[in-house]
């Protein structure tokens, strides 16, 4: 078995995209950043691994997912770059569980999927980060920010970290200086709802007195409606039993599988109507 507090540090954080000054971190260096050793990093990462490919798996055996993956709009080749927060930085999240099924499913298509995602990363440093996102040059890029963002200090109705004016600035501005070529494609990934009452009961987010609230997150996905480029809506992939992680507010495993198999199917049903070929 592995350590519960390990496994969610291990899950979460990625010290080579915060600590990008270390250029490239080795396995000795990574588990004394996590406190623990070589082994017990090993183990973490192979059980997380396990779950991603079972997860995967799982999707792969689904009638709809597989005739979704069989007509993927992606060209051999392409890259798929990802920014966002915690739900996408996840090893298990929908971003990952894509990778696992498209390598395993499409290797025809030779895809480099890229995880720029940091957890905790608001859309201010997100934007921040911009010009990393411009040297990955994606083809497909999916971005999955605003949560962070949200946060409110004391009761649902306290000052929230970023206002909802700034979110949209920072958005477009990351869109915007992401310098995207001719045919590459932006999709804007809409944070999933949360589930009030865990997050209130939550200690530590109890401990720091702060909150996040279902208003704000329909808000931010109704303003990114209006904005240019596919929106993924999430909201009904978390609809199933357990859909979150204690917290209530991190997407559990199977939200995630829902997300990623939502993304699966918008692509596909956006290319299908009004997206031209790639060459």
């Amino acid at each position: 078995m592995t350590d519960p507090m390990l496994e969610k540090l291990v899950r979460f954080q990625h010290p080579d995209r915060t600590l990008g000054y270390t250029r490239s971190l080795t396995d000795s260096t990574r588990a004394a950043l996590f406190g623990t050793d070589e082994d017990a990093l090993r183990a973490t990462m192979q059980h997380l691994d396990a779950q991603r490919a079972a997860a995967a798996r799982e999707l792969a055996a689904d009638p709809q997912v597989a005739a979704d993956l069989a007509r993927v709009p992606f060209s051999p080749g392409q890259r798929l770059v990802a920014i966002g927060e915690s739900a996408t930085a996840d090893r298990l999240s929908w971003f990952e569980i894509l990778r696992t099924l498209l390598h395993s499913e499409r290797p025809d298509l030779d895809l480099r999927l890229e995880n720029l995602a940091v957890s905790g990363a608001t859309t201010t440093q997100a934007l921040a980060a911009a010009p990393a996102l411009r040297r990955q040059a994606g083809d497909w890029v999916f971005c999955m920010l605003g949560s962070n963002d949200a946060q409110r200090f004391g009761t649902p109705d306290g000052p929230r970290l970023v206002s909802p004016t700034e979110t949209l600035r920072n958005l477009r501005e990351i869109r915007a200086q992401a310098h995207l070529g001719e045919h590459a494609r932006w999709v804007w990934v809409a944070p999933t709802r949360l589930d009030e009452a865990l997050v209130a009961q939550f200690p530590f987010f109890r401990a720091a007195a702060i909150t996040w609230t279902n208003r704000d997150v329909a808000e931010l996905t109704a303003a990114l409606r209006n904005l240019e480029d596919l929106m993924i809506d999430t909201a009904d992939a978390t609809t199933g039993p357990d859909p979150f992680l204690d917290d209530g507010l991190h997407p559990s495993l199977a939200t995630q599988k829902a997300i990623a198999a939502r993304t699966l199917a918008s692509i596909h049903i956006r290319h299908q109507i009004n997206q031209p070929s790639f060459t």
